[in-house]
């Protein structure tokens, strides 16, 4: 992984905040980050779609659903850096946090992938 690459993905806030609340949840799909974000569809899309492109996210379709988590790919440097920003900054995500657990009608995950 580039430094460069890994910390502009970080630089985003949009991007920080989906793979923090990645951390957080292990796994989500889209409509889940749009509710946690209260942002649009495009633009959740574009920035998974960014973070999948430059290695940090890994998707798996299931029925109509298409689910996003942290690559088991990235170099443990990148994983620390991540898990060390979660674990020092929760509040920063607390309210999307709050917003995603009032989501009603959240996509069933298989028993086998979660």
């Amino acid at each position: 992984m580039n430094p460069v690459v890994f910390y502009k993905n970080l630089a985003d806030e949009t991007r920080l905040k989906c793979l923090l609340l990645l951390i957080a949840e292990g796994e989500l799909c889209v409509c889940e980050l749009i509710s946690a974000l209260d942002l649009s569809q495009p633009k959740i899309s574009r920035n998974l779609a960014q973070l999948r492109e430059n290695g940090l996210l890994t998707d798996r379709r299931q029925g109509k659903w298409v689910f996003y988590r942290i690559s088991s790919e990235l170099p443990s440097w990148c994983k620390q850096v991540l898990d060390e920003t979660a674990a020092k900054n929760q509040r920063y995500i607390d309210a999307n946090l709050r917003q995603l657990n009032k989501m009603g009608e959240r996509p069933e995950r298989a028993a086998s992938c979660c």
